[in-house]
């Protein structure tokens, strides 16, 4: 289902206006006021967040891209609009990453407290990797939005990296898994970073998740 042609102009010229960082919040104690709705994007180190917000943004160093697995540590936080309409949050990527365990704890820590705690986060969207689908990382994160309802959306990113029969093949069995879940959008949004393929439909549902 495509999003209607109205919200994507809408939300062209929302991420064509100001985007600034606003902090990184290392810990609970750092995050900013819940003063304007959020939108989450998490998924598995390496599956394309930080380019994939870059190119939502049009701003190619938003967020930092690394090839290194696990370099986002902190929760990141963009204002967009003026005056603010919402705020991006950009999330440790889990799974892959090579630090210490009790970093890693800590992340994850992190993570699932303020995916629970945060009454202004309207949407998480989360990433994945459309050459290699759905993996037990994924579900397991889907679980817990699931149980703690907070409403999310799966994203296939790097879409361009596979044909296009096994990109169809991939969006078919995500969104049949993510429609057995009670907190998912029932449809999956195909993007590419590099061609911009999804990318005005990924501003619409963003903007739709804050406004709906």
């Amino acid at each position: 289902m495509s999003e209607p042609d109205d919200l994507i102009e809408q939300a062209r010229k929302l991420f064509a206006g100001p985007i600034a960082f606003l902090k990184s919040a290392p810990e609970l104690k750092f995050l900013p006021d819940q003063d304007v709705p959020e939108v989450a994007f998490a998924g598995r180190s390496n599956v394309g967040k930080s380019s994939l917000l870059n190119a939502l943004t049009g701003r190619n160093g938003l967020a930092r891209t690394s090839n290194t697995p696990g370099r986002t540590q902190e929760l990141n936080f963009f204002d967009v609009g003026e005056p603010l309409v919402l705020r991006l949050v950009d999330m440790p990527g889990y799974g892959f990453a090579k630090a210490p365990k009790d970093l890693l704890r800590k992340w994850r820590y992190l993570v699932n407290d303020f995916l629970r705690g945060r009454a202004v986060l309207k949407r998480v969207l989360v990433l994945v990797d459309s050459r290699h689908g759905l993996k037990d990382v994924d579900r397991e994160l889907m679980d817990m939005l699931d149980k703690a309802a907070v409403s999310y959306r799966l994203v296939l990113t790097k879409a361009d990296k596979i044909k296009a029969s096994e990109l169809a093949d991939v969006h078919r069995r995500t969104t049949e898994e993510a429609r057995k879940h009670p907190a998912a959008h029932p449809d999956v949004i195909m993007t590419s970073s590099e061609k911009g393929m999804g990318i005005p439909e990924l501003r619409a549902a963003v903007l739709e998740s804050v406004t709906a």
